[in-house]
């Protein structure tokens, strides 16, 4: 019966028991199809390790984060229409809630550069930053992106975040609330016609600001290109997640005298720490969304390893290298891991091991952008030897030469032959100029 069960589940999220009802049931398929990967990855217990370890870093760096962010401010003037927002965000703990951001705006008041010093101030931007350079991680390791952004980079961008975002957000909250107070908005407001919409708006307007923040995280934060349509795939998956969290969450913590009970005072400490872990877990599935809207050839596979045939390791070497050269003659936006699992609609993750084979023999390189290109000129690497890393490089075994049956040993032998004059001195240059004359 489990087997029955499991290839109907097999047939309807990744087969075409749904998509062969038209758009509603490729869209089903979709949301089946994210849904179980999602909850795989979860699953698996990496995103919850990494959430938990986000909930450390939190209350580490909470209050230099907000100190930072309100410097900036209040040079504006704006850390007031700010500061109900992040009343807001602990709004789920009811009036202890109230309380915990009451002690931690006045820590944030209170910080003072001239009693912290040089090196004290120089530490808390440092723990402000490494926060968000925590989260960074967190996405990257979502996108399967190796490589974080360098020191120099990271010291820009996160701190534009910190203060130019800030302050972005605190102008466009303020002209909002200028705004709401003009004579024909507040007439608008009291119009029989119109109120319902601004109603509607002011109960939608808490999922859009939630979106647009999730949005932006998931387009800025991973080191790598996040399409913009993929963004807001997760922006709103994540937003409507987290909001709608929110809400239940409330309930829980308004009826759960048991709780209070047992734990007393430390009741709201606990619901504070889940609240900040549902949040950053929330977050990180929000990502995990986006990418595989992004990357849809992950969804089945996830980050198992992968298993390739040696007919699929052979062209997969050769493809990469054709891409490469072809890329390198005729320079655009540059050829990496991800391009080209996007172009052989296989999964990066394969093709790394393959590509990691052919830059250790010296056949590509990278720069200081990922991007690959060729290890040399191209009129001097033969496709026999971008053949020989698949076929020849890499075995593990036994340090004694084989022993083969002389009937096996011939048939290899005839393979490796028929091998060497069908490739002969062919170089992946040659291959090109085919390629343009055909």
């Amino acid at each position: 019966m489990i087997d029955q069960i499991g290839k109907q589940l097999d047939f309807y999220v990744w087969g075409d028991g749904l998509t062969r009802f038209g758009v509603l049931g490729r869209f089903g398929a979709g949301v089946l199809r994210n849904l179980w990967a999602v909850l795989r990855d979860v699953a698996s217990g990496e995103l919850n390790l990494r959430a938990m370890s986000l909930v450390y870093t939190t209350l580490m760096s909470i209050v230099p984060l907000i100190a930072v962010s309100f410097s900036a401010l209040k040079a504006f003037g704006v850390h007031e229409e700010i500061e109900p927002h992040l009343y807001g965000f602990l709004q789920p703990l009811g009036p202890k809630g109230v309380e915990i951001t009451d002690y931690i705006m006045n820590l944030v008041n209170n910080v003072n550069s001239n009693v912290l010093g040089g090196i004290g101030f120089a530490f808390f931007i440092y723990t402000a930053i490494s926060m968000v350079q925590k989260v960074e991680d967190s996405f990257n390791y979502v996108w399967y992106v190796n490589k974080s952004r360098s020191f120099a980079t990271r010291l820009v961008e996160y701190s534009t975040v910190l203060i130019v975002g800030t302050m972005a957000v605190g102008l466009a909250v303020k002209a909002l609330v200028e705004f709401s107070k003009e004579t024909l908005v507040v007439e608008m407001h009291e119009n029989v016609v119109f109120a319902p919409v601004f109603h509607l708006t002011d109960r939608l307007m808490p999922y859009l600001i939630t979106i647009g923040i999730f949005t932006f995280l998931y387009k800025f934060m991973p080191n790598t290109l996040v399409k913009l349509r993929s963004a807001i795939v997760g922006g709103v998956a994540g937003g409507f997640l987290w909001t709608t969290t929110g809400t239940i969450f409330t309930s829980f913590v308004a009826g759960s005298a048991n709780r209070q009970a047992i734990y007393a005072s430390l009741a709201v400490a606990i619901s504070a720490l889940i609240w900040i872990y549902l949040n950053w877990i929330i977050l990180l599935i929000g990502s995990q969304i986006a990418f595989y809207y992004q990357n849809p050839a992950y969804l089945r596979i996830g980050r198992r390893e992968p298993r390739l045939s040696n007919k699929m390791r052979e062209r997969v070497a050769l493809n990469i290298m054709f891409l490469v050269g072809k890329e390198f003659r005729s320079p655009e936006l540059g050829v990496d891991l991800h391009s080209i699992s996007r172009v052989l609609r296989i999964p990066s993750i394969t093709l790394a091991p393959i590509a990691l084979g052919l830059e250790t023999k010296g056949l590509l390189t990278t720069n200081e952008k990922e991007q690959l290109l060729p290890g040399k000129e191209m009129s001097r690497i033969r496709l026999h030897d971008i053949l020989s890393v698949v076929r020849e490089d890499g075995e593990t075994g036994s340090h004694e030469q084989p022993r083969w049956d002389d009937a096996i040993n011939a048939i290899g032998n005839t393979l490796e032959a028929a091998v060497d004059k069908t490739l002969g001195d062919e170089t992946l240059s040659a291959l090109l100029d085919k390629a343009d004359k055909a």
